[in-house]
């Protein structure tokens, strides 16, 4: 047993346990309970069916999964769940595999959080320690769950820790070094106010002892906790950390500290867009602490964007498409216009979730493209557009769903321009995730091609 199999034992020495959710991560906390711990009981409840479900353990499936609650003495909560309760009125221990490895480990962890890329950064840090030789997990909200590589974590290990709102919510323990990227409406459907989602993204920093490091954009208010902070910025140059493009080809990183001012070029790069610039900084920032400059340039180079974040998909007739599908908010839809070459065409719409649109259509209202609104989210849209004075309105289309999109965006797209997915809507209720609204789009596309 290594510190930290012998902590979770002692965490559940004779205690009645629930496992609550029992996708990759319930299965991934009942896989060490079982082989590491001698806890009273151990109940697995969730909402749904379990396929293949552990011999000799109770199941409680249904939807009154949650009712039975206060019969344990501790639940282990998946991130996907959503309590029907508040922590403070139920009177069983509500933790998660998140609380209980950050306890142990948190010395070692890179935490990265925000409405928008913290997969990018978190792989784009992962990379980079990677390619220069340290001893790197990357874990988290990304796909994997920390109790995966909780055994094989040895003294000197790097953790990168992709962090959700979900798993940040009722956390106690923040990570050594906390990265909160930005801030957007997004996740109000759950958290009502973004007020509320703020307080769950909060954690990422909000328990950090002093000595320990912040890096976290400008545009957030946060509360001073002892630990060294760093503010980031693309757009505002009275920061700690400012990040911008000045003569062609280069990103300039300018910081407080001279030493850590660089000017990186990016002829070699593959991450498209301003907000892909900062991405860069916030990365450059972090692994400061553990690479050589040279090291981080060098591995920068073979990073390759991650699956539907302005991934570049083929080129049909002279256009070229893109897939952002992981674009769920105004703010992504107007880089993804800004970032991509020659953007002459922007799918947008999926669920409404309510979120104002108002930002992303007076961005439209002002730039030349086409931009074709599909599902509820695009039918507002379009709407609210119908209704305003609004710069060329001829330039604005709607159709019910992706294919019919895909298949107008062919016929109005002219050669040498680009098309390019980025909904600034949630897929939810439509497409499983957004993974797969993106590979729907990309098999649109290949349709046209074969056309």
């Amino acid at each position: 047993m290594n510190k930290f199999t012998e902590y979770l034992k002692n965490y559940t020495d004779n205690k009645s346990i629930c496992i609550l959710g029992f996708g990759r991560e319930g299965k991934s906390t009942y896989r060490l309970i079982k082989k590491y711990c001698t806890p009273k009981s151990v109940t697995i409840a969730d909402l749904n069916p379990l396929n293949n479900p552990p011999e000799n353990v109770k199941i409680i499936t249904g939807e009154n999964y949650q009712k039975s609650l206060d019969e344990f003495d501790m639940v282990f909560k998946s991130p996907g769940i959503v309590l029907e309760k508040k922590p403070a009125d139920l009177k069983c221990k509500i933790t998660s595999e998140t609380q209980v490895f950050f306890e142990v480990y948190r010395e070692q962890i890179i935490g990265i959080t925000g409405t928008k890329g913290k997969s990018t950064v978190s792989s784009l840090i992962y990379h980079i320690l990677k390619e220069s030789g340290k001893d790197t997990y990357l874990v988290g909200n990304i796909g994997v769950p920390v109790f995966d590589i909780a055994e094989d974590v040895k003294e000197h290990t790097i953790i990168v820790c992709e962090l959700s709102c979900h798993q940040l919510e009722y956390m106690t323990v923040s990570p050594e070094t906390a990265v909160f990227l930005n801030l957007y409406e997004e996740h109000l459907d759950h958290y009502g106010t973004m007020e509320n989602y703020h307080n769950a993204k909060k954690n990422i920093y909000l328990h950090q002892k002093e000595y320990d490091c912040l890096v976290i954009n400008s545009d957030i208010e946060y509360e001073f906790t002892g630990a060294y902070d760093y503010t980031i910025s693309a757009t505002n140059p009275d920061t700690d950390i400012y990040v911008y493009s000045g003569i062609k080809g280069k990103i300039h990183i300018h910081s407080t500290s001279d030493s850590d001012s660089i000017n990186i070029h990016t002829n070699n790069i593959k991450l498209l867009g301003v907000h892909n610039h900062y991405n860069i900084a916030v990365a450059y920032f972090v692994t400061a602490f553990h690479v050589e400059q040279e090291e981080f340039e060098k591995a920068l180079i073979t990073f390759n964007p991650l699956a539907h974040r302005l991934e570049y998909v083929a080129t049909v007739d002279g256009v070229r498409y893109y897939d952002d599908s992981i674009s769920t908010a105004c703010a992504t839809a107007i880089e993804a216009i800004k970032s991509v070459p020659n953007a002459e065409t922007i799918l947008i719409g999926g669920m409404d979730r309510g979120i104002d649109y108002m930002p992303l259509i007076e961005f439209l209202s002002t730039c030349h493209v086409n931009f074709i609104c599909m599902e509820t989210s695009g039918k507002r849209i379009y709407d609210t557009i119908s209704n305003i004075d609004f710069n060329n309105p001829e330039r604005v289309y709607y159709v019910q769903h992706l294919d019919e999109a895909v298949k107008l965006a062919h016929e109005i797209t002219p050669s040498g321009k680009s098309c390019v997915l980025s909904p600034a809507s949630a897929s939810y209720g439509i497409f499983k995730n957004f993974e797969e609204r993106g590979d729907v789009f990309k098999k649109l596309v290949a349709g046209l091609k074969s056309e």
